[in-house]
C-alpha cells in the first residue's frame, strides 16, 4: 500500500475517525534531464550559499521570510506550533450540498482511509450519512506549512477529501480580462443552430475515450531517436480562418457533426438499400416469361411479310389503274 502523505483524524460533532490521506491522481508527463546543448553533460540545480557559493544540504535549511532588508527566520517546529490542532485534525464545521460548489474552487482530491479496526465503523457511518444525503463536510486543516480549505465527500465507498480554493484566490474575470466587448444579441435562428449543434456533439460522459496524444507521440519520437531514426519535424500549423459568417460556420459545423453520425447508419443500410434496388428486376421476370410463352418463329414472321408484300402490290396496280384513266380523259 502506498505511503499517506498525512495522518490524522475527521472529526463530526463528538465523532473522531483515525485517517490517512492518499493522493488519488498521478501525473504521466513525460520528464526530461537538462543537458549542456552540444555535449553529455547534464546540468543541475544545487542549494547554493549566495555568500559562500558553497552547496548547501537540504537538512540545513530553514525557511525565512523577507520583510526588505531583513529576514525573519522560522524553524519547522515553531511552524507546526502554530496551529497544532489544524496539523493532526480536519474537524467538519458545516454541511453543504455538493452542487453549491462552484468547481472552479476545487484544487487537488485525496482518498481518505481509517487508520486501525476501531476507525472502520464511525469512517463507513460518515460515509454513509453524507452518501444519502448527498452533503459534504467543510473544513480547515494544514498540511505541508500551508492551511487548506477542503470538503469530504462520499464517492463510492470511500471518503474522499478536496482541497479548495480561498475565496480570495479566485481572480475576478474583470481584472484578468477587463471589459469584454459588447456584441449584438444572438438571433433566434443562431441561437437554435447553436443549441443543434451541441445536441449533435452531446453523448455521455466516458473518461476513457479521451487519451494523451501528446505524450505518447513525445513516446514514440523518443524511440524513434533511441533506434537512430531520422526525425521530421514538420512545418507549424497554420491557425484556422477568422469566422466571417457566425451562421455560415454553425450551419457548416452541424452538417459535419450529421455526416459522422450517418457514416455508422449508412454503412449498416447500404446491404438493405442494394436488396431494395433487386426488387424491380426481380419482379420484371415474370412479364419477359409471359412474352416469351407465346414464342414468334422466323416461320410465323414470314407470312405476315407476304401479306404485306402482296398488299404493297395491290395498291400499286390500283395506283396505275387510276393514273391511265386520268390520262385518257385527258386525251
Amino acid at each position: 500500500m502506498p505511503h499517506s502523505i498525512w495522518t490524522g483524524s475527521v472529526s463530526f460533532g463528538l465523532v473522531n475517525i483515525p485517517v490517512g490521506m492518499y493522493s488519488a491522481t498521478e501525473e504521466h508527463t513525460v520528464r526530461f534531464h537538462q543537458f549542456e546543448a552540444g555535449t553529455s553533460d547534464r546540468v543541475r540545480n544545487l542549494r547554493v550559499n549566495e555568500r559562500s557559493g558553497k552547496e548547501v544540504a537540504y537538512a540545513d535549511i530553514v525557511k525565512g521570510y523577507d520583510l526588505g532588508g531583513e529576514s525573519v527566520i522560522v524553524t519547522k517546529e515553531e511552524l507546526a506550533a502554530a496551529s497544532p490542532e489544524r496539523s493532526s485534525t480536519i474537524e467538519i464545521s458545516d454541511f453543504v450540498e455538493l452542487s453549491e460548489i462552484n468547481p472552479i474552487f476545487y484544487r487537488s482530491t485525496y482518498y481518505l482511509a481509517p487508520k486501525g479496526e476501531a476507525a472502520v465503523k464511525p469512517y463507513r457511518l460518515l460515509l454513509q450519512a453524507m452518501a444519502k444525503t448527498n452533503m459534504a463536510g467543510v473544513s480547515l486543516f494544514v498540511m505541508r506549512n500551508k492551511e487548506y480549505l477542503c470538503v469530504v465527500r462520499a464517492d463510492r465507498d470511500i471518503l474522499v477529501l478536496e482541497t479548495l480554493y480561498f475565496a480570495d484566490e479566485i481572480r475576478d474575470p474583470i481584472d484578468v480580462l477587463g471589459d469584454l466587448p459588447d456584441a449584438k444579441p444572438s438571433t433566434p435562428k443562431e441561437l437554435t443552430m447553436a443549441v443543434e449543434l451541441v445536441n449533435a456533439l452531446s453523448g455521455t460522459w466516458d473518461p476513457e475515450a479521451y487519451q494523451d496524444t501528446y505524450a505518447e507521440e513525445v513516446k514514440a519520437l523518443i524511440a524513434r531517436k533511441q533506434k537512430g531514426e531520422d526525425v521530421v519535424v514538420h512545418a507549424e500549423v497554420t491557425k484556422g480562418a477568422p469566422i466571417v459568417d457566425l451562421m455560415d460556420a454553425l450551419k457548416q459545423s452541424v452538417d459535419r457533426s450529421r455526416g459522422k453520425a450517418k457514416t455508422g447508419s449508412e454503412s449498416q443500410s447500404s446491404g438493405s438499400s442494394r436488396s431494395k434496388a433487386k426488387k424491380p428486376t426481380v419482379a420484371a421476370k415474370p412479364a419477359i416469361s409471359n412474352r416469351t410463352s407465346r414464342p414468334v418463329t422466323k416461320a410465323a414472321k414470314r407470312p405476315v411479310a407476304g401479306k404485306a408484300a402482296a398488299g404493297k402490290s395491290v395498291g400499286r396496280k390500283a395506283a396505275a389503274a387510276r393514273a391511265g384513266t386520268s390520262r385518257r380523259k385527258a386525251s
